[in-house]
């Protein structure tokens, strides 16, 4: 017996599993992804007709245990991952990954095939497993997957109807989150990890490009107003760069600025990150400090609505904090775990219990950029809270994954901000040509 770990605990992996995996570790390398994608349809989706009868016999042998009601599942995901993963690492063959999702969805529809009678129990248990498969997790975390990986799938403007779920490839940062599920292997983690750093190249890429084709415009503009009074001369052709975000043109200058740039006096969002932590070593204890950050972060809120319940919502959470603690130093834990409690008040608490009343509110009345930006202070005061944040966009998203576009436009515009601020002060881009 082999031995795999699945999220928390260990199951075994049968002699009968581990002939499928190797049949198909076997076949990926001499098959075309098309053809690949036939044997998968025969042997798990059809199931009548596969040419290899020892396959189907083990296939026969893992669905009849008792067990298969809810470890086929992973049978499966790991199936799909053996070619997803080969795929992946080509890009003439990642085509093929929506196809061969798209067989699950076409499940439903399959004609009854012709049958023996010996197969017809067998093959009745297989197709309801296959179907039941498509209502998990580890599904969903496929399609998301197929979202991303297929070059068809590119998330376009427009088509406000469309489900928000389709916009994922737009965002690396919910990657980890939305496209591991909980019986993903190492190697599967390490695709959507490479997945996620390629996607986020490119993101911060193009909006450098965008950005300083946008800075060449200006000057071309400004030397066309000064050529007009001087000697004529014909003006350098400038390619025009696409907006790589959902942002209209201006909004995005204008949020780029605002995330690098002055905020308060003469200070950006990691000039005051950096004073507020030099100030917390001189701070006596950790209810000290709580009151500190009450002030670091109201400072970034519009005084009215601050006035009118938020100041008073977060000074009481903020005391709640971990109160057995005030009379300690602060900490790189108490740090962390304050921190990582700000967020669940801001955003979003957990996916058991995603509410969101406060998050929305801040949207409402202080805009997306401003809202980001109480978001990006706390980060920039302790990165170890970054994936924290990512995690609880991951769970919005995922709850209103299947709202069409224009019914959670707040959110989008949300993610594209977040998308923009973590680009811009966590990126490897140099973006000092903007301040």
């Amino acid at each position: 017996m082999v031995t795999t770990q699945v999220d928390h605990y260990y199951r075994q992996i049968s002699l009968e599993e581990q002939t499928i995996y190797d049949h198909l570790l076997h076949w990926i390398e001499h098959e075309t992804p098309e053809q690949m994608v036939d044997r998968f349809h025969a042997l798990f989706i059809d199931g009548s007709r596969y040419s290899d009868p020892d396959i189907v016999a083990a296939l026969d042998k893992v669905t009849a245990s008792r067990l298969a009601s809810e470890e086929f599942r992973y049978v499966l995901n790991r199936c799909c991952h053996i070619l997803i993963n080969r795929w992946q690492a080509r890009s003439q063959s990642q085509l093929a990954i929506p196809k061969l999702i798209e067989l699950f969805e076409n499940n439903a529809a399959q004609a009854q095939s012709q049958i023996s009678i010996h197969r017809s129990r067998s093959l009745r248990r297989l197709r309801e497993l296959t179907r039941q498969f498509t209502e998990t997790e580890q599904y969903l975390t496929l399609r998301r997957l197929a979202q991303v990986l297929s070059e068809a799938a590119e998330a376009q403007q427009g088509n406000g109807q469309r489900p928000l779920g389709t916009l994922i490839p737009r965002y690396p940062y919910l990657y980890e989150h939305c496209l591991i599920s909980e019986d993903c292997t190492r190697e599967q983690q390490n695709t959507v990890r490479q997945v996620r750093a390629s996607r986020q190249h490119k993101f911060e890429v193009d909006l450098s490009q965008y950005l300083t084709y946008q800075v060449r415009q200006d000057r071309a503009a400004e030397n066309a107003f000064v050529g007009a009074i001087a000697t004529p001369s014909t003006p350098r052709l400038i390619h025009p760069v696409s907006n790589p975000t959902l942002l209209e043109d201006q909004d995005l200058n204008r949020v780029v600025r605002h995330y690098t740039g002055k905020i308060e006096g003469s200070r950006s969002y990691k000039d005051l990150a950096q004073n507020f932590l030099a100030q917390s070593n001189y701070t006596h204890c950790f209810a000290d400090f709580k009151n500190d950050l009450y002030e670091y972060i109201t400072s970034s809120v519009d005084p009215e609505y601050g006035r009118r319940q938020f100041n008073n919502q977060l000074y009481g959470y903020l005391k709640d904090i971990m109160p057995d603690s005030d009379d300690q130093r602060l900490n790189d834990f108490l740090l962390v775990r304050t921190c990582s409690h700000l967020l669940n008040f801001l955003v979003v608490d957990s996916a058991q219990h995603p509410k969101h009343f406060v998050f929305v509110d801040l949207l409402t009345n202080l805009g997306p950029m401003l809202t980001t930006g109480l978001l990006l202070k706390i980060v920039l005061l302790c990165r170890k809270v970054k994936p924290a944040l990512e995690r609880r966009f991951s769970i919005l998203f995922s709850h209103y994954e299947s709202c069409s576009r224009d019914a959670v436009s707040w959110l989008i515009e949300a993610l594209e901000n977040l998308n923009v601020a973590l680009s811009v002060n966590f990126g490897s881009v140099d973006l000092s040509f903007l301040t």
